[in-house]
């Protein structure tokens, strides 16, 4: 990849997901929230990527995150589980960072409850990547890791 080697990201989950793979196994299926963070890290490695990858159960912890990430992250990948619905504060902080967002959800938001198909991170976000299950997340910095390439060359 022709981007800066060591770019940091940052992957944020949203509340509940710590409960992956015992949470609703027949929607969320079996992977656990550790082997989605090993997958990130492990493209991580092979694309010279920085991988801080964090949960919260805590509105304001995802808050902070975001803002710390708009100091010192080259992008974000977020799947903001519930919050992706109800919070504006959270979407303020993601419209405020002014790097690269991609959204991601396990399942496919579009095919589930009518209030799951709004979405307040993706009024800001670059991408949305829904309903790829834990593959979603390596889609996610796929996409990321490219639209860092294009930052490199002036486009976005």
């Amino acid at each position: 990849m022709s981007r800066a080697p060591g770019a940091r990201v940052l992957v944020l989950n949203g509340p509940n997901l710590n409960l992956l793979g015992r949470r609703e196994p027949e929607l969320y299926g079996i992977v656990t929230l550790d082997e989605i963070e090993s997958l990130c890290q492990a493209f991580g490695e092979k694309n010279d990527l920085l991988i801080d990858f964090r949960q919260s159960n805590h509105e304001g912890v995802l808050i902070d995150a975001v803002q710390e990430a708009g100091q010192h992250a080259a992008g974000i990948v977020i799947n903001a589980a519930g919050y992706t619905h109800t919070s504006v504060a959270l979407r303020d902080a993601l419209a405020s960072v002014g790097i690269p967002i991609v959204e991601v959800h396990l399942t496919n938001i579009h095919r589930r409850e009518a209030y799951r198909r709004t979405s307040f991170v993706s009024e800001v976000a670059d991408a949305l990547i829904c309903g790829a299950g834990a593959h979603g997340y390596v889609l996610a910095l796929t996409h990321l890791s490219h639209l860092l390439e294009n930052l490199e060359k002036g486009d976005r």
